[in-house]
C-alpha cells in the first residue's frame, strides 16, 4: 500500500517534467523556440483537401504529424498547443494554408484528434516555431 501511494505521488512530477521538456520522443534532439504565433487552428484531411497531394509534393496522410502554414518554410517544425486544453504536438509544415481569415495553421485530422479538437473543428492555439539547439 505504501509503495502504491509513493508511486502515485511521484507520477505527477514525472508527467510535468516530460510535458515541459523540449526534447523529441527519442529524447535526442533539443529544441529552442524561435518565434510564437497565436490564433485559430483548424484541421483538414484527404476528404476535404480536394486531393491527396500537399504543396510540398508529399502525399497527404490524415494521421501524419504535419500541417499547413501560409508562410513558414516547408519542413519547419512547430509545436502546436491547443489553448483550450493545454495539449500540444510537434508537427512538420508540408503544405500551404489556411485560407480563412484569423486562422494561423491547419493540422491533419490525426493531429486534431490528438489535440482534442477534431469535433470542434476550430480552436485557439499557440504555434511555436522550433529550431534545433545550437542553430
Amino acid at each position: 500500500m505504501a509503495l502504491a501511494i509513493a508511486g502515485a505521488l511521484l507520477l505527477p512530477s514525472c508527467a510535468t517534467q516530460a510535458t515541459a521538456s523540449s526534447r523529441s520522443k527519442a529524447g535526442q534532439t533539443e529544441w529552442k523556440v524561435s518565434s510564437v504565433q497565436t490564433g485559430k487552428a483548424s484541421w483538414y484531411g484527404v476528404r476535404c483537401n480536394g486531393g491527396t497531394q500537399t504543396a510540398s509534393g508529399e502525399r497527404l496522410s490524415n494521421g501524419a504529424a504535419t500541417a499547413a502554414h501560409k508562410t513558414l518554410p516547408m519542413g519547419t517544425k512547430v509545436r502546436v498547443t491547443n489553448l483550450s486544453n493545454g495539449k500540444s504536438e510537434v508537427v512538420r509544415i508540408n503544405d500551404r494554408g489556411p485560407y480563412k481569415k484569423g486562422r494561423v495553421i491547419d493540422v491533419t485530422e490525426g493531429v486534431a484528434q490528438r489535440l482534442g479538437f477534431f469535433s470542434r473543428g476550430v480552436v485557439p492555439v499557440k504555434v511555436e516555431v522550433l529550431k534545433k539547439e545550437g542553430n
